[in-house]
């Protein structure tokens, strides 16, 4: 059996998988907190012997390194997974590989297994990122801009007028706290119906809509447009990765 470990900005994400079959349960942790390391013991005892752990991060040098030594200490070191530039009918739009964030990749290796395409690719999470793939396997390239949250933490920090929380997004505000969750919600939503636009104009055939990330599905509800949900998309990718090293024996 395998582990597959997605280690972002906010959160460790981790599923079983086992060659031929699907995702199992996915497991998520915050990683902000002081009691993260405890936090993750039962999940460490839980796994078996001999079992493998691949790991993607676009976490901190620290954090990651932190992650590193709880999987190396319970008998299971990390297997690091890197941006390539082609896997699995995949070809990046990047110039230097590593610049393409290793989640980015992997949701391109994951939407290209689900079928041809084209796909458009939504990330909701601690930043917003819009990924193109065209129906051939290349990475047209993508967008990242600020999520919904960190335009209000950005706004609050610089005008503390605007320090709202909560709010209903809604076309019209008549209240300050819901003229800011719609203003950042549709913000987000106007990039992604853009970049659709934008997409099957370059095309000539629309993409369909990957939509993951943790506020995935309160974005997708401002959305006008048809949206397939994908919260597991990067560890989708990480087990076709996976599977690719093994056979290849790595």
């Amino acid at each position: 059996m395998t582990w597959l470990i997605d280690l972002g900005n906010s959160r460790l994400k981790a599923a079983r998988w086992r060659p031929g079959a699907g995702l199992g349960e996915v497991q998520a942790w915050a990683h902000g907190a002081s009691d993260f390391p405890a936090g993750l013991q039962p999940w460490l005892a839980s796994m078996a012997p001999g079992e493998v752990c691949w790991l993607a991060s676009v976490a901190s040098q620290e954090t990651t390194a932190l992650v590193a030594a709880q999987l190396a200490g319970s008998g299971h070191p990390a297997r690091r997974v890197r941006t390539q530039p082609g896997m699995a009918g995949v070809r990046i739009a990047y110039a230097e590989p590593a610049r393409l964030g290793v989640d980015r990749f992997l949701a391109l290796l994951a939407a290209r297994a689900r079928g041809p395409g084209p796909w458009l690719l939504v990330s909701a999470g601690s930043a917003l990122t819009v990924d193109l793939l065209d129906a051939g396997g290349q990475h047209r390239g993508g967008v990242i801009a600020p999520s919904p949250e960190h335009m209000r933490a950005a706004l609050a920090a610089r005008f503390p007028a605007l320090a709202f929380a909560g709010g209903e997004a809604c076309a019209f505000a008549a209240d300050t706290a819901d003229a800011l969750a719609g203003g950042s919600l549709g913000a987000a939503a106007g990039l992604i119906e853009r970049s659709h636009r934008q997409a099957a104009r370059l095309l000539g055939a629309a993409p369909t809509v990957l939509l993951g990330g943790g506020g995935g599905e309160r974005l997708r509800e401002m959305l006008e447009l048809d949206v397939v949900p994908a919260p597991a998309l990067v560890l989708e990718g990480l087990a076709v990765y996976a599977a690719l090293a093994e056979d290849e024996g790595e």
